[in-house]
């Protein structure tokens, strides 16, 4: 059965996370996880190797790398797509790119069992990355698909604004940009809650068994705003 490794840069915190997948019992996850602002280069090697050596699981014994591929910091998804382009390509192991926001969901449905999760993230610059989605046994359906927007902008998705929604990520911290047919939907906002590779490696070993691994050079981080990258760049 398969074992994957998956990491993360994508915010203020910093994690790694190894699952091995294995017929007839529950599946072994091992995770690290640290806000580690500024610190992403120097934690994220040495998170990997705790968690391989945790496992007692060699790089060679992995049958695909995952990382977080966005929305998020461009300082850091750079340094986890650098980062996982690297181990995948010397291994010789296809690569899968995460969604952060669809991790954000995930994690807040495996720990709360909140089964309708409006993710959103500060992008800075008045904006925020946002999607909507349903989460049941374990698996994400996207609502609204991801998108950069302001706050002002946001609305529920039109067939399910019925629903219990719950705000996820560091977007939510805008509240008072919110609309008011947002606000009156949601019945609890966790906006301290952050991407986790823990997430992401289930999310990556469902689309691995799907066939969705790729060559590293073809994985590329999604900015949904490149033209913040391109203006850093002059």
């Amino acid at each position: 059965m398969p074992i994957l490794l998956a990491l993360d840069a994508s915010s203020s915190a910093c994690s790694a996370a190894l699952l091995r997948r294995r017929e007839g019992v529950d599946d072994e996850l091992i995770s690290r996880f640290e806000f580690t602002p500024r610190a992403h280069t120097r934690r994220l090697l040495p998170m990997v190797d705790e968690v391989l050596g945790e496992a007692g699981v060699a790089p060679a014994d992995l049958d695909a790398v995952a990382y977080g591929r966005g929305p998020g910091s461009f300082t850091g998804l750079r340094i986890a797509a650098g980062t996982a382009q690297g181990l995948a390509f010397g291994l010789d192991r296809p690569l899968l790119g995460v969604s952060t926001l669809a991790a954000l969901a995930l994690g807040a449905h495996r720990r709360h069992h909140y089964r309708y999760l409006f993710t959103a993230l500060d992008a800075r610059m008045g904006e925020v990355y946002a999607a909507a989605w349903r989460c049941r046994e374990g698996r994400v359906e996207a609502l609204l698909a991801e998108a950069v927007l302001p706050p002002s902008r946001l609305c529920l998705p039109p067939d399910h604004a019925d629903h219990d929604w719950v705000g996820v990520g560091s977007g939510w911290a805008l509240w008072e940009q919110m609309p008011a047919q947002v606000q009156a939907g949601l019945s609890q906002c966790l906006p301290e809650m952050e991407p986790a590779a823990e997430d992401m490696v289930l999310l990556a070993v469902e689309a691995f068994a799907a066939g969705e691994g790729r060559p590293a050079h073809e994985v590329q981080p999604v900015y949904l705003r490149d033209r913040v990258a391109w203006r850093k760049s002059r």
